[in-house]
């Protein structure tokens, strides 16, 4: 019971401090949150290579780590072809692999390839949703608006998943990935995360059509939580609980924004057809 109550006070000190912070970047933009994105990104990487090892899959960190950092960047400012950047990423894997001598070469390549694809280009999509508005100081919060209504609606979900599947789940949602999520909690945090979306139309996405808030409300519901069965299905193959413990009592920083990363481009993609 004491251990519970100490987990539970470690967590709720991380929210305390971690929300505001990321409700400062979100709105500040420009650098703050770039800065914000190659945390994620990196931080992700390296929780994401740290637990294939377990698989002996072992990843070219050198190169993940340049690779992720420059595709958000570049996301940020423009700077290089992703043409030519997949190039240089491809011959730099394939030339160190075939130097390293550590077990599977194909598994190693693969897995490195999967993650900086993966965690790499997902961050870059946060960059791009908060640099789409971006014609005039005027509306350039509006990015920011929408990026913590998405965060927002990911923990409504969340919440609504977990407790309303705690208390009433009876059919398995997917057994083989998570054997504690139901059904009933999916439908559940689908639903909340549509309202949490509707009200932050109400509040802070006026600029935006209902309609659109809407679908972007069903995306959250619907990636975000494959975004966490996603990230549930790696770390069962690692026979890992979390990802790391950097961020204290919630787990890693892959743990934290699995939902976030997988909404992300599908929201950014939404975004730009809607344009």
């Amino acid at each position: 019971m004491t251990k519970k109550l100490g987990n539970l006070s470690t967590r709720v000190i991380a929210a305390l401090i971690g929300i505001p912070l990321i409700v400062i970047v979100c709105l500040a933009g420009k650098i703050f949150f770039l800065i914000f994105a190659l945390a994620v990104g990196l931080v992700s990487f390296w929780e994401y290579s740290r637990m294939l090892k377990s698989k002996q899959a072992f990843t070219n960190k050198f190169v993940g780590y340049i690779s992720v950092g420059i595709i958000i960047i570049n996301e940020y400012k423009f700077f290089v072809d992703y043409r030519l950047l997949f190039l240089i990423i491809s011959i730099l894997l394939l030339l160190i692999e075939l130097f390293r001598n550590n077990h599977s070469a194909i598994i190693n390549l693969g897995s490195t390839l999967l993650g900086i694809f993966y965690i790499g280009f997902f961050s870059s999509a946060l960059v791009s949703i908060r640099e789409f508005y971006n014609e005039s100081a005027f509306i350039y919060n509006q990015g920011g608006y929408l990026i913590l209504s998405i965060l927002v609606s990911i923990w409504i979900c969340d919440s609504a998943a977990y407790f309303i599947g705690t208390a009433y789940g009876i059919h398995k949602l997917m057994p083989r990935v998570s054997p504690k999520k139901s059904w009933e909690g999916a439908i559940a945090g689908f639903v909340f995360a549509v309202a949490g979306m509707v009200a932050a139309h109400s509040l802070i996405l006026e600029f935006m059509e209902l309609r659109d808030v809407i679908i972007i409300g069903i995306f959250v519901g619907l990636f975000g939580q494959l975004g966490d069965l996603i990230e549930s299905l790696i770390k069962r193959d690692a026979h890992v609980k979390d990802s790391s413990s950097i961020i204290p009592g919630h787990g890693g920083m892959f743990d934290r924004f699995d939902s976030l990363l997988f909404t992300a481009p599908i929201v950014y993609l939404y975004l730009t057809l809607i344009r």
